[in-house]
């Protein structure tokens, strides 16, 4: 690694970066011992940060849709993806790897990515999210109620680890921009230099509205000192500090909203059935190793408890050894390395420290953490340290085991005589962010999943079958919720759209339904409704929120039900044969298919020439809450719900509520009807519109 003069970080705060006033603390390079960068915040005014994120980002980012922000994100993960060689160049100074800086840096962005594709198809294109369906409030649909989410008025105060300094601060900030909430993001010290100069990067895209994003390098001072009842908190580091933070004064008397990600002593499980040969004892083999020495073993999601059967532990303990021993220790930046340095001496230091404490209950079986071989580097300058595999043959008296974790290269196997005894072991953990269980057998699967999900974030079932599609035990992902219970913190982060909305607050709105439809965008059962051109004629500039229309009638005959059976192959009795169908406690006789009445009902609805309506791409809850018999008459009512315009593109989603009645005015069925249409129309009008 080519040496370089150490920078002086600044933070990104107010607008402009600004150097802190103090003399600033070395930051090392993890694998050289050199300084690279000196970081610190004196002088940062803290209230004026949050004050600054509230009145300039959050108006800013509240007055996007959630289509618009996705697209903000997808456009910055984008620009980002092109500057990667510059972020894995600084990486190797932080003691990762390529492969280890891919997951921070690609995964970091691809999580970025992701909620941005996220948001653009599984939000609306407004301010508010509904929550649930209408709650009716009076007899006569006067009055109802409706769950809504509107982002907080406040900032997100993100303080990252120093494991993961660019995937730690996207997958916070990715969720809580989407929701319209700017960020505050303070970076563990050690590796902050990484973390800085992706923000710079950022900065400089010019996407982000201003106030969106700050970032504060060195110490927080007084800043938790200024948090509000609109702001959240999220931390991820020791559960010691994480409880100091929680029971800030300013955090309990404004019951801020505070998410934690602690200490985890991960387990995996071996099962019963997964002995020496199969795939799934292979599988478990390259699973530790890899969980042990990927970020040298410095992840909050490792491997920490390693559970197998007893009888297994010896062949166990082999292959273990076996694969670690191969594990070339080097300089990040050197291709034959397969495991850098820890982040720092001072971490090194900390790890050795922590095995001490783990030998009071278990031995050392694979490797020596005090003599480091190294292929490349300086063994005493570099924070490099062996991979150390340990053994409690009384599992359960191996208090230590289950209580200290040293963040780095080190696992503890653990025997057991029965299922009963592997679930009981995984619990000892009190509250984990991840445990998998590598079998085959579909019951040991159902009985450890249920027995240990209470206790875990995230269960990862290994075997055969997944083996070359899962992304692992250790990889969270931006679908899945990433926390735990207990110990872990318990906090929840990503989650797809749950973690879009921690940074929401749900209120139930009252009132009128036309009022209430103001509120949420979407029209509800009550609001106002406009008759006239039918909405299918109507392009997106055009159509509003109310469209509606009633169709004619249709008559339901003996010969449509039993064309309808003949033609589809649904023969079901109750629709042809009369005793069978009078037998049948919800039926007084042969009845229509539900199916021929939704085609009978769209054969009312469609106006059938080209227009802007481009297609039909399904129904949702579709329900079918009336009997049809022969004789009755259906007549819909069709009725715009929601309008949602897709960002870059010429067309746009309409939800349209679709009632069939019959002629007593009962509804026979509802559903709604999902369609794309045009935002203008006809084409030619939006070339020349382009144009």
């Amino acid at each position: 690694m080519a040496s370089a003069a150490p920078r002086r970080l600044e933070s990104y705060v107010y607008g402009a970066w600004t150097a802190g006033k103090g003399d600033g603390l070395p930051l090392l390079d993890a694998g050289t011992g050199e300084t690279v960068a000196l970081i610190d915040s004196k002088g940062l005014d803290f209230a004026e940060v949050l004050h600054y994120g509230r009145t300039v980002g959050g108006p800013k980012l509240r007055a996007m849709s959630f289509h618009e922000r996705a697209a903000m994100l997808k456009a910055l993960g984008l620009a980002l993806m092109e500057k990667k060689e510059e972020f894995y160049a600084e990486s190797f100074r932080t003691g990762a790897t390529r492969a280890d800086g891919w997951v921070d840096i690609e995964g970091g962005i691809g999580t970025m990515l992701t909620f941005a594709s996220k948001g653009r198809r599984e939000l609306p294109n407004t301010r508010v999210l509904t929550d649930g369906d209408v709650e009716l409030l009076s007899k006569d649909n006067s009055f109802s109620a409706q769950h809504i989410y509107a982002p907080l008025q406040g900032v997100a105060v993100h303080i990252n680890a120093f494991n993961f300094p660019i995937w730690g601060m996207l997958e916070k900030i990715s969720p809580a921009l989407l929701a319209g909430v700017p960020a505050v993001v303070k970076p563990a010290s050690q590796t902050a230099y990484l973390t800085e100069l992706m923000v710079r990067r950022i900065v400089e895209t010019g996407l982000l509205p201003e106030g969106a994003l700050q970032l504060i390098c060195g110490s927080v001072g007084d800043l938790l000192d200024h948090v509000t009842g609109q702001d959240v908190v999220t931390f991820t580091g020791s559960a010691w500090t994480g409880r100091k933070l929680k029971a800030h004064p300013a955090v309990i008397a404004n019951s801020v909203r505070f998410t934690m990600e602690a200490d985890s002593l991960n387990a995996s499980i071996l099962g019963p059935d997964a002995t020496p040969g199969t795939p799934e004892f292979d599988l478990f083999v390259k699973e530790v190793a890899h969980e042990m020495t990927v970020k040298a073993g410095q992840k909050c999601t490792a491997i920490r408890r390693v559970i197998a059967p007893r009888d297994h532990v010896d062949a166990l303990v082999k292959a273990l050894g076996d694969r670690l021993g191969k594990t070339a220790l080097g300089l990040s930046d050197d291709e034959a390395t397969r495991m850098g340095p820890l982040a720092s001496l001072d971490q090194r230091t900390e790890v050795r420290a922590r095995i001490q404490d783990l030998l009071s209950d278990a031995e050392i079986v694979a490797g020596n953490p005090d003599e480091v071989r190294v292929t490349s580097g300086n063994a005493e300058k570099g924070a490099f340290l062996n991979p150390a595999l340990l053994y409690a043959d009384d599992p359960f008296g191996a208090v230590k085991v289950h209580d200290v974790e040293a963040f780095g290269p080190v696992s503890t196997v653990l025997p057991y005589d029965s299922i009963e005894e592997a679930i009981g072991l995984a619990k000892l953990g009190k509250g984990s962010l991840v445990s998998s269980v590598f079998t085959d057998d579909p019951k040991v699967v159902e009985e450890v999943v249920i027995n240990i999900a209470p206790f875990h974030g995230r269960v990862l079932v290994g075997n055969r079958r997944s083996a070359k599609t899962s992304t692992g035990h250790g990889s969270p992902l931006a679908g899945l919720v990433h926390g735990g219970p207990g110990r872990a913190g318990g906090g929840e982060e990503m989650g797809g759209m749950r973690g879009v909305k921690h940074y929401m607050q749900r209120t139930a709105v009252q009132g009128t339904p036309r009022l209430l439809s103001a509120v949420t965008g979407r029209w509800i059962e009550g609001a106002d409704v406009q008759h006239g051109e039918h909405p299918f004629r109507k392009s997106l500039a055009e159509l509003k929120i109310g469209d509606q229309l009633m169709t004619a009638k249709r008559q339901i005959t003996l010969e449509d039900v039993e064309h309808f059976a003949h033609f589809t192959g649904d023969t079901f009795y109750a629709h042809m044969d009369e005793a069978a169908a009078k037998a049948n406690p919800f039926f007084d006789d042969r009845v229509a298919h539900g199916y021929l009445i939704a085609s009978f009902a769209a054969g009312l609805f469609v106006e059938p020439n080209p227009g802007p309506v481009l297609a039909n791409y399904g129904v949702d809850n579709m329900r079918f809450l009336t009997p049809v018999y022969f004789g009755d008459t259906v007549q819909v009512r069709l009725t715009c719900k929601e309008i949602n315009p897709r960002e870059n593109a010429d067309h746009g989603e309409v939800r349209w509520d679709c009632q069939v009645t019959n002629q007593k005015g009962e509804i026979v069925a509802q559903y709604d009807v999902l369609t794309m249409v045009a935002k203008i129309w006809p084409p030619a009008q939006a070339q020349e519109a382009a144009e």
